[in-house]
């Protein structure tokens, strides 16, 4: 042999690296074209990947405490005392005191939908939303038709303001920890400071190893 390639065999080189290149190209773009898996689910389903506070956690909690506060003997005096006029709830701070992230935005938007769909309250503004109903109703003397503009000085007072706290105690050992919750919920009356209902809603949650397959 002299070393030198024979043109038969150069054209089986040729071959043998085009064919390794395209697979090598086929293998990089069926990787880069994988992503993550997306599945819809209903709204509705519960699904504890984690074991931490949810969104089934938050409705469920505001509802069960909403039921509860609106069947305690507060209620029906007030009834008694403005001559049957359902009450006026603010929804106040819910704070977080354990080192777990909840999203108290939507507990308090749940707690403010429970008591406005009960029939049995009504629901005004929190202090992070007056001012820009504030605003636009400013904005209206300005600029809306007198037959549409609105009023200023007429809103509602709140008679009671609702608030409360999370706390969160979490045991672990190993792969297995149980966390529980408790909130507590306190309704006070404006006026006069009084507590006319406290309540208290706990939740317990043992957390293995994941059971979920989507």
């Amino acid at each position: 042999m002299n070393g030198r390639w024979t043109s038969g065999e150069r054209r089986r080189k040729w071959w043998c690296s085009l064919v390794g290149l395209s697979f090598v190209l086929l293998l990089l773009s069926s990787c880069g074209a994988r992503g993550p898996k997306v599945t819809r689910l209903d709204p509705d389903t519960t699904i504890d990947l984690s074991g931490r506070w949810n969104d089934r956690d938050s409705r469920e909690v505001a509802e069960a405490m909403i039921v509860d506060g609106l069947n305690h003997p507060w209620l029906t005096e007030h009834l008694q005392q403005h001559g049957g006029t359902v009450p006026i709830v603010i929804a106040g701070a819910i704070r977080n005191l354990g080192t777990e992230h909840i999203a108290t935005g939507t507990f308090v938007a749940d707690i403010e939908r429970a008591l406005v769909n009960s029939g049995r309250a009504k629901v005004v503004a929190r202090a992070d939303e007056r001012g820009d109903l504030r605003l636009e109703r400013a904005d209206q003397w300005a600029n809306a038709s007198e037959a549409t503009v609105k009023e200023i000085g007429r809103e509602l007072g709140a008679d009671y303001m609702l608030s409360g706290t999370i706390n969160t105690i979490t045991d672990q050992s190993g792969g297995e920890k149980v966390v529980f919750y408790q909130i507590d919920l306190a309704l006070m009356d404006i006026e006069t400071n009084q507590k006319v209902w406290l309540g208290q809603h706990k939740i317990k949650k043992h957390i293995g190893r994941s059971q979920y397959t989507p």
